[in-house]
């Protein structure tokens, strides 16, 4: 644009005088994209100004306050020349520097005052001048009301330097590079230096010198925060909620751009969901973050529980109408947010004080005033209880899953947790983090925070004395260091993950070990060797459902376990029938569902569904069963698994014929029969895996199966199971135990005589 000769003139109103703008009229500049401009002097001098539009002044005329005309050196009536000004992006102002003090002759006072809040002062100059330029030298008058005084004081600024905010693809290192003329926005550092002799007195962090140059702070590095294994996941949540932030309003209203105003971090617990809320508020100059627990919110008064959520937005609303874009982020932090966020309807009772409090929230961050300086964080282990309508965009609409760190995130979280032990020489140096990392598979930070722990109290226990009486060895504190063999004590006895391995129950299907007492049961085994390799496989869908069919005692459960265990996965959970004893079928179908949801959270996970017939509360009197189990087992059995999750499920049952009738069995992709021991060579191989027996006793038991033989055609149908049992009956019993072994099996028609039937004749 060309330049406008014009007038100089005074400010038309005093509203005016302390907005450190020049007012021009509507008839030299366009209103809509006229923001800033230069002034020219005769003498080639050039000044940088925000504008005003005001009717009350002529074409070709401008006001200029007493302030500027001061610091620029212009009279009334004198002629300047205005030109149209777009400020670049290098220069968006990353750090601005005044000198500050008393407006001289008006409130100057004699001695110290109280001290003035420097951090409240960058608020409101940020509110009042926010979205303006600045040039190095600017002298500007800001006017003041202290809150906690109630006084308004007159202050002289000078800008004393300027540094740009950059690329915003810059590292955080970068060198920082002076502006001569610099745009302020709401999220640029404002630092007060007060002159030398001033009586004037600062505190808060935005007095004196700072190192901060970007409005995210230099030093934002998680791990330095206390947070490890989230790089991921706080890239997302920087790209979603804060890129935007950094440009100024002008830009983003030009974009038509409405801020994301909510996030959800939602996972396991002790991943560091409410951790990396709470870091979030460090790491953004921002307003001071509010937190508080979902629980905190509702009140046994009817219509507090609403209030104390209005009371949350109260300052964002009351600086939004006071700043409009130019207002700074209110952060609010919701911690178990599925408290108060529970699906509408869903709470019985008449009161609805939760479908209330949605309702509340709801309104609030999307309603029909809306706030665009807010950011909702809630954090949740149960995502499936908050209501839908929260999840929608321009409310909680950047989900953000905080899983399980995996191995490098492991060693991130080892190195914080250790580092003030390798700053004071307190752990050895045959610890090893990256080896801690691999055995640590599925702990949540929360676990090895608490592994940590448990291996400092091993190292701290073996410097205590208790032979006669517990005392503390005189040179313990200078002796003390954390070996890798206290991290391994801990992993062996004291921490277990949440979602780890169910080492406990599957050892217990184990503990007569295994035995491949056929062929074909150790090719059962090879199977469901290859059922682990198809599960594990990145180009398959990396859902597997297996069932092990056979009669009672038969094995399956044992080889179901033996799959599990040398599947080396780290999630393997057992549900059985022990587990949910009195449960209705509502209950089981709440715990199936939880069982399914827990194997998903690990990327790698087995699901090992014991007596399957039993959970459906299966009879063959009736028969009976429940329908609604049935209904979430094929539900549940076709769902797949999320995209980078594994998970194969094993399940046993004595019942095939009952779970084909109700169409369960067709669920499965993979169906296993599992044999009983069928020939007089499978019940020597058991007998003599048990190492129970000696040779001649194992002779002689072979006597007695020919003996029984005796020409006739026999039938052996023992379950594996129950052979096991009879040894162990046996085997203290005295004279000769193979033949007792034999004759038990006998009697309990285990071994018999094939019965031949003949077709039916009248005659």
């Amino acid at each position: 644009m060309t330049e406008k000769p014009v007038l100089v003139k005074k400010i038309p109103t005093d509203a005016l005088t302390y907005t450190n703008c020049v007012v021009v009229s509507e008839q030299d500049f366009d209103k809509g994209k006229t923001k800033h401009v230069t002034l020219r002097k005769s003498n080639n001098q050039e000044f940088a100004f925000s504008v005003k539009f005001d009717a009350g002044l002529k074409s070709g005329e401008c006001g200029v306050g007493v302030y500027q005309r001061k610091w620029a050196m212009v009279s009334i009536d004198e002629q300047v020349f205005l030109r149209s000004y777009t400020v670049a992006q290098k220069n968006y102002i990353g750090t601005i520097t005044f000198s500050v003090d008393f407006r001289k002759n008006v409130n100057a006072p004699k001695t110290v005052q109280e001290p003035l809040d420097s951090d409240h002062m960058a608020q409101e100059l940020s509110i009042l001048f926010g979205g303006q330029v600045f040039t190095q030298g600017m002298i500007l008058i800001f006017k003041y009301f202290d809150k906690k005084t109630e006084k308004e004081y007159l202050l002289d600024l000078t800008v004393k330097s300027m540094e740009g905010l950059g690329d915003m693809n810059a590292k955080q290192d970068a060198e920082p590079y002076k502006v001569q003329i610099g745009q302020l926005f709401s999220n640029s550092i404002i630092i007060f230096d007060k002159e030398e002799g001033s009586m004037i007195n600062l505190i808060g962090k935005s007095k004196g010198k700072s190192s901060y140059r970007s409005i995210i702070s230099p030093d934002w590095d998680f791990q330095k925060l206390g947070v490890g294994g989230v790089d991921k996941q706080f890239s997302a949540i920087f790209r979603r909620a804060f890129t935007s932030r950094l440009y100024p309003p002008e830009f983003t209203e030009q974009l038509g751009l409405k801020h994301v105003r909510g996030i959800l971090l939602y996972g396991p617990p002790g991943t560091g969901k409410t951790l990396i809320a709470r870091q979030i508020g460090k790491m953004l100059n921002a307003r001071e973050p509010k937190i508080v627990n979902g629980p905190q919110i509702l009140d046994k008064y009817v219509g507090e529980s609403e209030a104390n959520i209005r009371k949350l937005f109260a300052d964002a609303e009351e600086e939004a109408k006071r700043a409009g874009a130019n207002s700074g982020l209110h952060i609010i932090i919701f911690d178990e947010i599925d408290a108060i966020c529970k699906q509408r309807g869903s709470m019985a009772g008449s009161s609805s004080v939760h479908d209330t409090v949605v309702n509340q929230l709801l309104s609030k961050m999307d309603g029909v005033d809306q706030l665009n300086n807010i950011l909702v964080i809630g954090m949740t282990n149960r995502k499936d209880m908050i209501d839908e309508a929260l999840l929608r965009p321009g409310r909680l609409e950047v989900g953000i899953e905080i899983g399980l760190p995996d191995e490098h995130g492991r060693v991130q979280i080892l190195r914080i947790h250790t580092s003030r032990m390798r700053e004071y020489d307190k752990i050895d140096n045959d610890v090893n983090l990256e080896e801690l990392a691999k055995k640590t598979k599925n702990f949540s930070g929360a676990e090895i925070e608490g592994l940590v722990r448990a291996a400092q109290s091993i190292a701290m226990n073996r410097h205590v004395k208790t032979s006669d009486k517990v005392a503390l060895d005189e040179e313990a504190v200078e002796k003390l260091k954390v070996c890798m063999n206290d991290f391994e004590l801990a992993l062996e006895n004291d921490i277990k993950p949440a979602f780890g391995r169910s080492e406990e129950s599957v050892q217990k299907f184990l503990r007569r070990g295994y035995i491949g007492w056929c062929d074909e049961v150790n090719d059962i085994l090879k199977k469901g060797r290859l059922l682990v390799e198809a599960t594990r496989e990145p180009e398959s869908i990396g859902f597997v459902t297996c069932i092990l069919s056979g009669a009672s005692g038969s094995g399956k459960s044992c080889i179901a376990a033996k799959i599990a265990k040398e599947s080396e996965f780290p999630f393997i959970r057992v549900f059985s029938p022990a587990d949910m004893i009195g449960f209705s079928e509502m209950a089981k179908c709440q715990a199936l569902q939880r069982a399914f949801s827990d194997a998903i959270k690990s990327p790698l996970s087995i699901l090992f569904l014991d007596d399957i017939e039993s959970i459906l509360d299966y009879s063959p009197i009736g028969p009976r069963f429940s329908n609604l189990v049935l209904q979430a087992f094929r539900v549940l059995l076709r769902d797949p698994v999320p995209e980078g999750h594994r998970l194969l499920v094993l399940a046993t049952s004595s019942e095939r014929e009952f779970l084909e009738q109700v169409g369960l069995l067709k669920f499965f992709d993979h169906q296993i029969d599992v044999p009983m021991l069928t020939e007089p060579q499978h019940l020597l191989r058991v007998m003599h895996t048990s190492q129970a027996f000696k040779a001649e006793e194992m002779q002689s038991a072979v006597q007695r199966l020919e003996k029984i033989k005796n020409g006739r055609e026999i039938v052996i149908a023992v379950g594996v199971k129950r052979m096991l049992a009879l040894i162990d009956f046996v085997r203290r019993s005295e004279g000769d135990r193979a033949a007792l072994l034999i004759s038990e099996l006998e009697s309990s028609w285990s071994i018999r005589e094939k019965v031949h039937e003949y077709p039916y004749s009248p005659t």
